[in-house]
């Protein structure tokens, strides 16, 4: 299939609201060409603004990115130190590219770990775009699903100690109101570049009824056409939510 014949094929009306994408294989991508693993995360900005370009296109709603995991800080601090200057970077020269295309930006995960001139630089770019009406692009830095659900527990035993609400009125409801992303549509899609096949504790609550797409390309080899070949892979799939394929049938007859 040709790349206009794939981005024919993905059906507008049935592209995910909600796409989560794990970001994987800039080091090996590095190491095959001989390069610094801070060249390999450089490179991969590129297929970073080639996928959020097509995604608008495509009119998700919203787009999550896996930028840095809770578990990242454990990576050499020469490739840490690389990863937080281009972390910056990206912000100042990046946030006003998605303002001008009306791209609203989130950063979830827990800040106090990064510096104070990040975390300034975070609430500016959030702030610039915080009133844009098109997509909505969350950047997932010092993240994870299990820490999300954690700090959700906390804040509910809280209001429990407080005498907000009693521990029998907690339900699954109630937890998602604290959760991450808890306004946003649940996650249609999540894409892990590079061939693995794990979610690495990422959004572990939001990815209850996801599809998976494990495309092969290494992360800075992915670009617009792969992403619309996921879409495409995506559409394909039958959606159960539980049910029986025949009760599925039925409801879309």
């Amino acid at each position: 299939m040709t790349d206009m014949q794939l981005r024919d094929a993905v059906a507008p009306s049935s592209v995910p609201r909600h796409v989560a994408i794990i970001m994987d294989g800039n080091n090996r991508w590095a190491r095959a060409r001989g390069l610094s693993s801070a060249q390999g995360h450089r490179a991969g900005v590129e297929s970073l603004r080639a996928v959020i370009r097509r995604a608008a296109e495509r009119r998700v709603e919203t787009l999550t990115l896996f930028a840095f995991s809770s578990e990242n800080w454990r990576r050499p601090s020469a490739e840490v130190g690389a990863l937080m200057e281009l972390f910056m970077l990206v912000l100042k020269r990046e946030v006003k590219k998605l303002h001008e295309n009306d791209i609203r930006l989130t950063i979830i995960g827990e800040r106090r770990r990064f510096s104070t001139s990040l975390q300034k630089q975070m609430g500016r770019a959030e702030a610039l775009t915080r009133d844009n009406p098109g997509m909505h692009l969350v950047v997932a830095a010092n993240y994870g699903g299990r820490w999300d659900i954690a700090q959700a527990a906390r804040r509910l035993s809280q209001r429990v100690a407080d005498g907000q609400i009693a521990p029998d009125e907690i339900d699954e409801k109630m937890l998602d109101r604290e959760i991450c992303l808890a306004h946003e549509a649940p996650v249609d899609l999540c894409i892990r570049t590079s061939g693995e096949q794990r979610i690495s504790n990422f959004l572990l609550w939001q990815m209850a009824y996801a599809e998976f797409v494990f495309a092969q390309e290494l992360w800075p080899d992915f670009d617009g056409d792969a992403f619309d070949a996921a879409l495409l892979a995506y559409q394909q799939r039958q959606r159960r939510f539980g049910m029986s394929q025949q009760q599925v049938e039925v409801q879309g007859a």
